[in-house]
C-alpha cells in the first residue's frame, strides 16, 4: 500500500536534510505521477542561475517520490544504482521536473521485485524553468527491493 498524499509530501519535503534546506516543493503527488518544484532563491551558484547540486537533487527525487505514492511500502523499498544529468542551459528561476509510471508499470515492478528481489526501471526526465524550456535532462536507474 503507497502512502497517503500528506505523508508522501513530508517525506519528500523534509525527510532528508539537505532536500528540506534546499525548499523543494511537491506540486503533484498521485499514484503513478510526481511533479517537484525548486526554488532559485537559496540555491544560486557563483553566476547567479541555479547549483548544479540542486538541479541533481531535483532530478534525483522523482524516483523516490513515485516509490511512496505508487508502490507498497511495507513491502518494498526504493534505491538510485545510476544517475546522469546533461546541462542545457543555466536555470535562471524556478525550475520543476515531472515524473510518470502507468499502472502496468507498477504493477510489473512489484510482481518482479516480489518474485526475484529486485527490479530495476529507469526515469528519462526533462527539467524546465517555468517558459517550459528544458534546462537539463537527467537518467536515473532506481530498483526496487523487496524488504
Amino acid at each position: 500500500m503507497s502512502l497517503p498524499v500528506e505523508i508522501a509530501r513530508q517525506l519528500t519535503e523534509e525527510q532528508i536534510a539537505f532536500v528540506k534546506r534546499s525548499g523543494l516543493k511537491a506540486e503533484v503527488l498521485e499514484p503513478g505521477h510526481v511533479r517537484l518544484r525548486m526554488p532559485l532563491a537559496g540555491n544560486e551558484n557563483h553566476i547567479g542561475s541555479m547549483y548544479a547540486g540542486a538541479l541533481f537533487t531535483l532530478a534525483e527525487i522523482p524516483g523516490g517520490a513515485l516509490f511512496l505514492t505508487s508502490f507498497d511500502v511495507q513491502r518494498f523499498y526504493p534505491v538510485i544504482k545510476e544517475m546522469n544529468l546533461r546541462f542545457r542551459r543555466p536555470a535562471t528561476g524556478d525550475i520543476q521536473v515531472e515524473a510518470r509510471l502507468d499502472a502496468a508499470q507498477i504493477e510489473q515492478l512489484q510482481t518482479q521485485a516480489a518474485e526475484q528481489g529486485k527490479a530495476e526501471f529507469p526515469l528519462e526526465l526533462q527539467l524546465t524553468d517555468a517558459s517550459g524550456e528544458v534546462v537539463a535532462y537527467s537518467h536515473g536507474l532506481y530498483q526496487l527491493r523487496a524488504r
